[in-house]
């Protein structure tokens, strides 16, 4: 359990000592998102998995508060209705269970955050292009290569990793600054919470 431990904090350490190669995107999602909250716009939120949970997350810290005592800003996961996930992935598949909602809720301004580890997800691939059909600004947050949607994206922030574990404590990391980017951005909030 020891050398397991160690040999993650190695992955963990070499890794997280290269992102700081992402920071123009970072910042460029950040000023992305501040705009559109800026206009009365919404952030969505969508993943798989770990990813879905990331989503949740991010959008809790946006509605509720991160590090300032603000009001809440418009952010939203389509991940957490589980009526609108099985009646979309029964009646229609699990491929469209992101896009139908997009169609539904999303407008020409908002920005979808896709989050994908590998960045081939169908569904997550599915929303973008929905999103894009309502004139919608997609942030890619994605590991390994990019896969598919780091051309889809306005902007893809692509952890440049293999391993899904790691990819995934690097996307917090990365959401948590986008989040203390946006408050800064707004200008909100004088003092931590």
């Amino acid at each position: 359990m020891t050398d397991l431990l160690i040999r993650n904090l190695d992955e963990h350490r070499e890794l997280f000592a290269r992102l700081d190669a992402l920071a123009p995107e970072v910042r460029a999602a950040g000023q992305l998102m501040a705009d559109a909250l800026r206009r009365g716009r919404k952030i969505m939120f969508c993943g798989n998995g770990g990813s879905a949970a990331d989503s949740q997350h991010l959008a809790a810290e946006l509605t509720g508060r991160f590090i300032h005592d603000r009001k809440p800003l418009a952010a939203m996961a389509l991940s957490t209705d589980s009526s609108a996930l099985t009646c979309i992935g029964n009646d229609y598949s699990f491929a469209d269970v992101f896009s139908r909602q997009v169609e539904g809720l999303g407008q020409a301004g908002d920005v979808l955050v896709g989050i994908s580890t590998s960045g081939r997800s169908a569904n997550v691939i599915k929303a973008v292009e929905a999103a894009r059909g309502r004139d919608m600004q997609v942030i890619g947050l994605l590991g390994r290569d990019g896969g598919t949607l780091k051309a889809l994206s306005d902007v893809a922030i692509v952890v440049p990793s293999p391993t899904t574990a790691r990819i995934q404590e690097a996307h917090i990391l990365i959401g948590h600054t986008l989040c203390g980017l946006i408050e800064e951005l707004l200008g909100v909030g004088l003092s931590p919470a």
